[in-house]
């Protein structure tokens, strides 16, 4: 239900690391590099020198001596003229301590912060994995605030944490300083804590280093016998790697596994020579011991039960090899809940998957580490994604079809384009590439259009403006229908670029097409031309594309609630705070009724502080589906947590939640748990369908994603993955309502209040 604001890795290169000492660590900026002048230790995040203008007096980071909480400096990020979307400080402390619990504090003061800014640690574990992460997205500081003390705690685990890394992020524009940190572990002092010192490891996937620089496979030739022998060394390396007793214990390194074994496959002269490579193969695992705890579950509420792909297929495998999977599969379990690849978020239930090597300094993987990107990604979805029955296709049948994309991909950028093109037949609007591919992000381009539009009535309709520049205006009109981009049919790049635009369902790939950052108007061309129909004439327009940094929305919404006209309260939630809700109870509360504008992502967690304000009782809103560590590719259904309480003086005018495709995974949960008002309706059009706390996914390259992580359920069993929530009014805004000037679906909602 969370969404990805920045990319999940914050990975920054600048390294803290001394010895211990009271005062190693600089968590008030008072100890400064004698190069730089800056604090030591710390680094800026995803900007450099070269980002900044040449005639700017000010930089992006300040040692301010004159604004401070505490001691001689603060550190201030002047992002008041918002150089990219977010830029973030950072400090890396790479040493392990005894312990349960971290916790960051510290001082934030602002300036007027248009999105959000906040304090931000992550966990990372020896591979790269991110064992913890807040960025105080939920919680984010907004406008103009004096120093305020802010914390953030994480469940730390000193056999899997490597690093801490923490700092400040902004969004959006505005100022932040922050000063006076402190690291407490298990509420000790950092300086005081003890330090860990593991046992050496006994684990064999732990010291197995022998392929951290590739597979040593250059290439792979293929043929269909050599596709097939390879999709099913594909299945039978996923199948082992979460079902083998001794591979959960970590007694092997999977990745290496497979490379040990992959040359004698795409030697052998036949699939039953290869079969027979294979069986042998999986005979080194040894036999695992007879588990009695681990006999077949009949669970009463299953969602989704497991799929083998071709393992037990009729005639795949002989019979000597289906017979040791089908022994391995009743004997699967080490110890319950203990899994050297797979875990489960704590309080949560979605999956982890840890120890996978990230290979980040080898952008251009070589065929062997292809393939194994191919596998592991494909694996993780057949066994962990609890959406699979939901994608569309028979997944086993993808494996196949992109052995060749992965094998030939001929540089970097192919390499990640065939990862994307994988992503996204998942269909499910988490799942995209949010880190990894600069090779990709680079073809994209870095200049976008100054023109917001949107797909409506299956034409390509402007609806706004990201600057402010007259002589656009004056030529392409909001109402405008664009049929060409650079001479193309509109129509023709969007059949072009559907396949690499990942998300759960059409609308919300028409959505993320034509988005500053989507396939339609990103380039690297500083010109484009845009053929487009005004009021039944064609017109032609050269159009100079701005930098990213550069492009704000013109006229978007500013403040977060209003009372409308006819005595209609009015809530857009991208701008809430969490106290709001205390004025909004006292302005609303003679109100006729209240519009809910979900068309954005909020900013605040809404279920349940505003269900029990506006609910009279509690009531379920949601069912949960998670998947099974110690039985992978079962799904079972979980209770039906509740909104509301026992609540005479709830509100009791009408409610409506008005929805689009922009509104995506809480925007959804949150719509699900309020429609629960009785009354209450829903109106708009097909939501972004993708719901559920995110897993994140590495692959070779360092190229990261994830995917919704656990099922979300209606308490009825109705899917809102890839459908979107449930609409009682579908109202599809049209191109003459954009031309007058209209918002359709608020005024529908407004409609329904006053009926």
């Amino acid at each position: 239900m969370k969404k990805i604001l920045l990319p999940l890795a914050l990975c920054f290169a600048t390294v803290a690391c001394f010895a211990q000492s009271k005062t190693i660590y600089n968590l008030d900026f008072e100890q400064l590099d004698a190069k730089t002048g800056m604090p030591a230790g710390w680094g800026m995040g995803n900007i450099s020198t070269a980002d900044l203008p040449t005639d700017s007096t000010a930089a992006a980071y300040i040692l301010d001596k004159s604004v401070k909480q505490n001691g001689n400096y603060s550190l201030l990020i002047d992002w008041s003229k918002g150089y990219k979307e977010w830029t973030a400080s950072d400090y890396v402390i790479r040493q392990v301590f005894k312990g349960s619990k971290i916790t960051l504090t510290g001082y934030v003061k602002t300036e007027n912060v248009t999105d959000g800014a906040g304090l931000w640690m992550r966990l990372d574990g020896a591979d790269g994995n991110v064992l913890g992460f807040d960025n105080m997205q939920s919680r984010f500081i907004k406008g103009t605030t004096d120093w305020k003390e802010y914390s953030i705690t994480l469940a730390y685990d000193p056999d899997e944490v490597k690093d801490i890394t923490l700092g400040g992020l902004i969004t959006g524009t505005g100022k932040m300083w922050m000063d006076n940190l402190h690291i407490t572990i298990d509420d000790k002092d950092i300086a005081e804590a003890e330090q860990y010192t593991p046992a050496p490891s006994k684990c064999n996937a732990d010291r197995d280093t022998t392929f951290a620089n590739g597979s040593g496979i250059k290439s792979i030739a293929l043929n269909a016998d050599k596709v097939k022998d390879l999709a099913n060394l594909g299945m039978l390396w996923g199948f082992i790697k979460y079902y083998h007793a001794r591979v959960s214990d970590g007694a092997y390194n999977m990745d290496a596994a497979l490379f040990r074994v992959l040359p004698s496959v795409l030697a052998a002269k036949s699939s039953n020579e290869a079969n027979a490579v294979m069986e042998k193969w999986v005979d080194g695992f040894g036999k695992p011991a007879v588990c009695k705890k681990c006999e077949e579950e009949k669970p009463e509420d299953v969602k989704l039960k497991p799929d083998y792909g071709m393992l037990f297929a009729t005639n795949n495998f002989p019979k000597s090899m289906t017979d040791k999977l089908e022994f391995i599969k009743k004997n699967r379990s080490a110890e319950e809940g203990k899994h050297y690849y797979i875990g489960a978020q704590p309080g949560i239930g979605n999956p982890i998957f840890q120890h996978e090597a990230s290979y980040s300094k080898i952008t251009y993987p070589d065929a062997g580490m292809r393939l194994l990107s191919l596998y592991r990604y494909w694996n993780m979805v057949q066994y962990f994604f609890p959406y699979r029955h939901l994608i569309g296709e028979d997944w086993n049948k993808v494996l196949p079809e992109f052995i060749p994309a992965f094998c030939s991909a001929s540089d970097t950028l192919d390499y990640q384009l065939a990862c994307l093109k994988l992503i996204a037949r998942v269909h499910d609007t988490h799942a995209n590439i949010w880190g990894g591919a600069s090779a990709l992000s680079r073809m994209k381009g870095q200049l976008t259009t100054p023109i917001q539009a949107k797909f409506m009535q299956e034409k390509l309709v402007v609806t706004g403006y990201y600057t402010t520049d007259p002589e656009l205006q004056k030529g392409i009109k909001i109402g405008d229908v664009i049929e060409r981009i650079d001479g193309v049919k509109v129509e023709e790049l969007v059949h072009k670029y559907l396949p690499t635009t990942a998300a759960s369902n059409f609308e919300t790939q028409l959505r993320d097409l034509p988005d500053m950052h989507g396939w339609l108007f990103r380039s690297n061309k500083p010109d484009m031309e845009i053929t487009y129909d005004h009021h039944g004439h064609q017109m032609v327009m050269n159009v100079k594309r701005i930098s990213f940094e550069n492009a704000k929305l013109q006229n978007a919404p500013t403040v977060a609630y209003k009372i409308l006209k006819d005595n209609i309260g009015y809530i857009y939630p991208a701008l809430l705070k969490e106290h709001d809700i205390d004025s909004i109870k006292i302005m609303f509360a003679n109100t006729k009724g209240i519009v809910i504008d979900m068309r954005c992502y909020p900013a605040t967690f809404m279920p349940f502080t505003y269900g029990e304000w506006l609910k009279p009782s509690a009531s379920p809103f949601v069912k949960f589906t998670f998947g099974d560590i110690d039985y992978p590719g079962y799904f079972i259904k979980g209770d039906c947590p509740e909104n509301g309480t026992s609540n005479a003086d709830n509100y009791k005018g009408k409610l409506v939640i008005i929805v689009d495709a922009g509104t995506q995974s809480q925007a959804e949960y949150t719509t699900m748990a309020l429609s629960t008002v009785p009354g209450a309706q829903v109106v708009g059009s097909t939501t972004a369908g993708a719901d559920g706390n995110v897993s994140e996914i590495i692959l070779p390259g360092g190229i990261r994603t994830i995917f919704s992580g656990i099922g979300i359920l209606y308490p009825d069993g109705a899917e809102s993955q890839r459908k979107g929530v449930k609409i009682d009014k579908v109202v599809n805004p049209t191109i003459q309502g954009i031309r007058n000037g209209k918002d359709e679906q608020l005024e529908e909602a407004l409609k329904l209040i006053n009926g």
